[in-house]
């Protein structure tokens, strides 16, 4: 059983869905069976966990390949069964790994900003988009909100943060080939309807860094 089995067995899913008051919003959006692809904003480093909270579903996820050069860090990783990937390399590798495992009929997380980090632009990244459209997989776009105040309960006047999960109806996607305008075309698209998930409750409520 990994890592992720354990976690469920012992409830972990409901502990965070309790403590940090987790509302999920079309959860219905996830298919029970089939690869897809769960494409979410990112803001903060908790966000891996938190979107777990949304389906009962394994996902496994892509993160940046730094997060390997800490080895305690990369053996979580290698029990959540996360794989990596170097950004902005085309790294053929996860590419492939990511693929295979939407062919396999798994959930593939990904979070496209590529950082959880409060910088002005964080431009979305291609990987989502990409994969999408080598396996036809639907892209389903997520949007968590509130997740920026969990490691900073200090900050919420309340007590706790309240955390949303919105899921919208998948993007569905065509196989085809992963061309750069294909794939710029897609992603847009994905960014637009995770804005628009975002809308009614405005900017995360980081400290913006130049």
């Amino acid at each position: 059983m990994t890592l992720y089995g354990v976690l469920h067995t012992i409830g972990f899913r409901e502990l965070l869905r309790t403590v940090y008051r987790i509302e999920v919003s079309g959860g219905e959006h996830i298919p029970p069976s089939g690869g897809c692809v769960l494409a979410a904003n990112h803001e903060s480093l908790i966000d891996p966990f938190v979107l777990g909270v949304a389906t009962t579903r394994p996902i496994h996820y892509m993160a940046k390949a730094e997060l390997w050069e800490n080895r305690l860090v990369g053996a979580v990783m290698d029990a959540f069964e996360t794989f990596p990937i170097d950004r902005g390399t085309g790294d053929t590798v996860a590419m492939g790994r990511g693929a295979k495992l939407l062919e396999q009929g798994a959930v593939l997380g990904v979070f496209p900003q590529g950082t959880s980090k409060p910088f002005r632009r964080r431009p979305y990244h291609r990987g989502a988009a990409r994969l999408a459209l080598v396996t036809g997989s639907p892209l389903i776009p997520v949007c968590m909100v509130g997740t920026e105040k969990v490691l900073r309960p200090h900050k919420v006047k309340l007590g706790l943060p309240k955390v949303k999960i919105i899921v919208a109806p998948p993007i569905e996607v065509t196989a085809a080939r992963p061309t750069i305008p294909a794939a710029k075309n897609l992603t847009k698209q994905l960014e637009d309807a995770i804005a628009e998930l975002r809308r009614p409750y405005g900017p995360p409520a980081h400290v913006w860094l130049d």
